[in-house]
């Protein structure tokens, strides 16, 4: 049965596709360490992560290649073994080459598609709108994600915007930036899309509007599955107090990622920091980063590895402890 908006509750966990020794060269073939990705999914899904996302940005949908992409995320599908949806992410340059990745790896068994809009040239909203409308044209009662980043993709969806791509039957989440315009957003698709707001800002959001916010993304499951999935039991039980204190928890894991607390900066090297925070946190091993995006400032590596770092201690504490909070 085809997923619908109602079904996007809890944690969207979205994964880095591991590395293999030597990705990181101009000639490397094969990059994706199948084995680790195993190990990462059994890892995820055992916490209680309830729906999984792959290939967004420090997924490296932009530097695999279309067959280790395939490889990837028929890894996934095949290890989560349906206890968790999966959205196969397929973002391109063109809305051909999406829509054919897209109904390629739903053939493999991926549960939906997490699609942003090419980004050569920015987008506006009649051409966002368009983009969406065709994939569901293409692509019949596939569930689509929508990729909402205004940095990755020269632009923010409008609040407009967002009313018709909620009115596309395929449309049936958006991962949100945050800022200013979440909450505008969330009531105005209502119930015809599920806007998902990263785990820091859901609780806030939960709690002023528990029948609408009730599912987050998290970026941070491949370093500390077990808090992130503490925080999405509390909010959907709208155990308010426990949720504002794991909000704190995961809040505190994040501060270090940005540098100087500047998601901009933070963009311009997040493949590459994302790979430092999930070494550091130890969960996984996600190999070197895939060319070009190589190397980055060692003033902003050093607060990554602070990230993965806390979010290592986050990790040991939930899973030491059934109570949950400490």
């Amino acid at each position: 049965m085809r997923l619908s908006a109602d079904d996007i509750t809890g944690v969207v966990g979205i994964v880095p596709t591991p590395a293999t020794p030597g990705a990181d060269r101009w000639d490397a073939q094969n990059t994706v360490n199948l084995r680790e990705t195993e190990k990462m999914m059994e890892a995820v899904v055992d916490a209680g992560i309830e729906i999984v996302m792959t290939t967004g940005t420090f997924g490296e949908c932009a530097t695999l290649t279309w067959p280790e992409l395939r490889d990837f995320v028929d890894c996934v599908v095949q290890t989560t073994r349906k206890r968790a949806p999966v959205f196969a992410g397929i973002t391109t340059l063109n809305t051909r080459d999406t829509i054919e990745r897209g109904r390629a790896l739903v053939d493999l068994g991926a549960d939906g598609l997490f699609v942003g809009r090419p980004m050569w040239l920015p987008l506006d909203d009649k051409g966002i709108v368009r983009f969406y409308r065709d994939l569901a044209e293409a692509m019949p009662r596939i569930p689509l994600v929508v990729y909402d980043n205004p940095l990755a993709f020269k632009g923010k969806i409008s609040t407009e915007a967002y009313k018709q791509i909620a009115a596309i039957p395929e449309t049936v989440a958006s991962k949100h930036v945050g800022g200013p315009s979440l909450e505008g957003d969330l009531l105005a698709v209502g119930k015809g899309l599920r806007l998902l707001p990263l785990e820091p800002d859901w609780c806030a959001l939960a709690e002023k509007h528990p029948d609408l916010a009730k599912a987050c993304w998290s970026g941070s499951v491949a370093c500390a599955p077990a808090p992130i999935a503490a925080l999405s039991k509390a909010i959907l039980a709208r155990d308010w107090p426990r949720a504002r204190a794991l909000t704190e928890k995961v809040t505190w894991a994040q501060q270090p990622m940005f540098p100087g607390g500047d998601l901009a900066t933070f963009m311009s090297y997040s493949i590459q920091l994302g790979h430092v925070r999930f070494a550091a946190a130890g969960l996984i091993d996600p190999g070197p980063t895939r060319p070009p995006y190589v190397g980055a400032p060692e003033e902003y590596v050093a607060g990554s590895v602070e990230c993965g770092r806390r979010w290592a201690q986050l990790q040991r504490e939930f899973t030491s402890s059934p109570v949950g909070v400490s």
